[in-house]
């Protein structure tokens, strides 16, 4: 096996392993490269079909192409997928782009608030229906107990500190230096009643093996990681007012692909253009320590 299967092989086992061992499960889908090829690889751990519901947080200030994406693919492949919205926050306006907080007071309105409750089910959740092709409310209120996550350790300070499977307490929040040692490819999967816990089957890829993966396997993503024409193009995904695109003029899988065994990207960091992370010392671990994914 070439390093790619043994990656595919290693996520495959914590996605059964997961599934196996929460049953309460549901997939974090951010519309992003990670999280997508981890939705590949979930159908092909189960066969075509994922056995469990994605959870998209959607801010409302999403690039409008991500949705789109993320409906259509929701009805070709027919996913169980739900949304969360801090709808509240949104109507009060207090957003970083009404002007009314900064940055990382709207990342915890709309993300890590919207999240926490959505997975504890606090808040309205919104299933798609199939028959409909529209969201309606979802009547389950059940909290979510296993969060799979698409999270690598390579993308970010914070994310290098994390197990495959990572227990939180009952308000989501993360205490680093209570988690579990992993070794030799043994996972703690019991935990007490009314832990969250966290996977992450990506946690050993890289970006070099993302984009590797999503060539070989020819998995559609959105072109706005593609330049467009105008030499530039987007490394990660987020909201549309705190997200800048990279100059590059990468226009395919394989262009991409090369950009980064060259070097060309050694000096610019993955998330550079997430202005969040720059407000947060350079990284995630407030938001994160506090339950954003």
């Amino acid at each position: 096996m070439d390093h790619l299967d043994q990656l595919e092989n290693l996520s495959i086992h914590i996605l059964r392993e997961s599934y196996a061992n929460f049953k309460d499960s549901c997939m974090l889908w951010s519309i992003g490269k990670d999280s997508t090829v981890m939705l590949w690889l979930a159908r092909k751990a189960f066969l075509g079909h994922v056995p469990f519901p994605l959870v998209h947080i959607d801010t409302n200030y999403k690039i409008p192409e991500m949705i789109e994406y993320r409906d259509r693919l929701t009805a070709k492949w027919h996913l169980d997928m739900v949304y969360g919205q801090n709808k509240e926050a949104l109507k009060r306006k207090q957003t970083y782009p009404d002007g009314a907080v900064d940055r990382l007071t709207c990342c915890k309105n709309l993300k890590t608030e919207a999240l926490k409750h959505t997975l504890s089910g606090q808040w309205p959740r919104y299933r798609f229906n199939h028959v409909l092709g529209s969201y309606e409310v979802d009547k389950n209120t059940e909290p979510y107990t296993g969060v799979i996550v698409g999270a690598r350790a390579d993308e970010e300070g914070s994310r290098s500190k994390e197990r495959y499977f990572s227990p939180r307490d009952r308000q989501n929040e993360w205490d680093i230096a209570e988690q579990p040692p992993e070794f030799w490819n043994q996972f703690k999967t019991d935990f007490a009643p009314g832990t969250h816990v966290r996977v992450h089957p990506l946690l050993d890829w890289t970006e070099l093996n993302i984009w590797e993966y999503i060539e070989r396997e020819n998995i559609p993503t959105v072109s706005l990681y593609y330049d467009q024409g105008d030499g530039k193009r987007y490394r990660s995904l987020g909201c549309y007012p705190c997200t800048t695109p990279i100059d590059s003029t990468a226009k395919n899988h394989a262009e991409i692909i090369d950009e980064l065994r060259s070097g060309q990207l050694a000096n610019i960091a993955e998330r550079s253009g997430r202005a969040q992370d720059k407000e947060d010392g350079g990284g995630l671990e407030t938001l994160r320590r506090e339950g954003y994914m």
